[in-house]
């Protein structure tokens, strides 16, 4: 283990998460959605980067706070919150959380939504970019390539830096196969894994000099924010006339002082269900089965199913999500259409394209079993926190209770499946 240096990891919690359908939902994105041994992606982030500082700084909507808060507890950190009016993409997630940073401070950017298992190995190569860092580089990680993929950009590696790093010659978007292919021969390309340490200051030059304007809404926003605890808000008219760009074109794809280190661990951005399954070991025939899932006579299947029985006789190449109100049943080549399904049932105003049945609430949830027209039955679960320790994750307590609406009402809140 390297010498440790603190850094400020900064979580970004933004994403709607719909190729993940019907288990993720814009109401409830994937790195909220306990995947991991029962532990969501988020959580399995911040225990990720609690090793590297005393505290985190994480970005999200108003909407996800109390989720947010949940799984801080849960993995035992503590910080700040920064709670976005609305998504502006991670220029301005990024923008907002360097200037409530001291300009010194070395931040961490990271995905919440993506699974690293090895975390001395992750700790590690973040140490190897502090160097660079400190000198005024904006350094990224790039992940090394098993497969020539057509879904992950691509980081070109150029030359060695005295510091430690390589320089980076380039950015490739999500290439064709032919191209994918070349550029895993090159020898020199790297996934683009969207992690970034760099110092606060480095990154306000870099947004001053490349995006101006965002920086500027988002300057104006931070200069009027409410505190509530450790959430902050910044002001919502000047932060939603920030434009919305993701900081890869904002500014390192511009930017002349980029630096890479190399990644060579375990790494998945989880970003189908192909992916998901991956995570989950596959039995002789290649089944890989999660839950209350069985197969009989199929092979090469994945069946998520954690609340029922779900079986899959003589299927092949096939996955099979189930949730309490929602079933998807997919080719495994099809697996990146999810989307399209998701904007289809949207169109069509379906309520289980962006929600789930489960209703999540700062006080617990509620999970509406059954409605009609004049009624709607919830089971009540109530998180309890007297008597609790100060940094473990709350129970709950369920109860099962009726209420009974007039004709018409719309007292659903927003839901999400906890």
């Amino acid at each position: 283990m390297v010498c440790m240096t603190p850094i400020i990891p900064v979580i970004l919690c933004g994403g709607s998460g719909t190729r993940l359908w019907p288990l993720s939902r814009k109401s409830f994105p994937k790195q909220f959605v306990p995947l991991i041994d029962g532990k969501s992606l988020l959580q399995l982030t911040l225990e990720r980067v609690s090793s590297l500082g005393p505290e985190v700084m994480c970005v999200a909507s108003d909407e996800h706070r109390f989720l947010v808060s949940q799984y801080m507890q849960a993995a035992h950190v503590q910080g700040r919150v920064l709670l976005e009016p609305m998504p502006r993409n991670t220029a301005a997630a990024m923008a907002i959380a360097a200037l409530s940073a001291k300009p010194s401070e070395l931040l961490l950017f990271c995905p919440s939504d993506h699974h690293i298992p090895d975390l001395h190995a992750f700790a590690n190569v973040v140490q190897q970019g502090v160097a660079a860092a400190q000198q005024g580089a904006i350094v990224t990680f790039g992940i090394a390539p098993s497969f020539p993929s057509t879904a992950y950009g691509y980081i070109s590696q150029g030359s060695a830096r005295a510091d430690g790093a390589f320089q980076v010659d380039g950015f490739t978007e999500k290439p064709a196969l032919d191209k994918a292919q070349a550029l895993l021969l090159s020898g020199k390309a790297l996934w683009n894994g969207g992690i970034f340490l760099t110092t606060a200051q480095t990154l306000l030059a870099a947004l001053q000099t490349h995006t101006p304007d965002i920086l500027k809404s988002c300057t104006d926003a931070m200069a009027q924010v409410a505190t509530d605890g450790q959430f902050v808000r910044p002001n919502e008219k000047a932060f939603a006339a920030c434009r919305s760009e993701s900081i890869d074109y904002a500014v390192m794809e511009h930017h002349a002082d980029v630096a890479v280190v190399p990644f060579a661990s375990a790494w998945s951005d989880v970003g189908s269900w192909n992916a998901v399954a991956d995570l989950t070991p596959a039995d002789a025939a290649g089944n890989r089965l999660h839950g209350q899932a069985h197969a009989l006579n199929a092979s090469n299947t994945f069946v998520h199913a954690p609340h029922r029985p779900v079986v899959a006789l003589g299927t092949q190449d096939l996955l099979i999500v189930d949730t309490p109100d929602a079933l998807l049943v997919a080719s495994a080549s099809h697996v990146e259409q999810v989307k399209q399904v998701v904007a289809l049932l949207d169109a069509e105003k379906i309520e289980q394209s962006v929600q789930h049945r489960k209703v999540a609430r700062p006080w617990g949830t509620y999970d509406s079993v059954d409605v009609g027209e004049r009624h709607q039955v919830k089971r009540i679960t109530v998180l309890r926190r007297q008597a609790e320790p100060a940094n473990a994750p709350p129970p709950r307590r369920a109860l099962d209770c009726g209420e009974r609406h007039g004709a018409g009402d719309s007292r659903r809140g927003r839901n999400a499946d906890l």
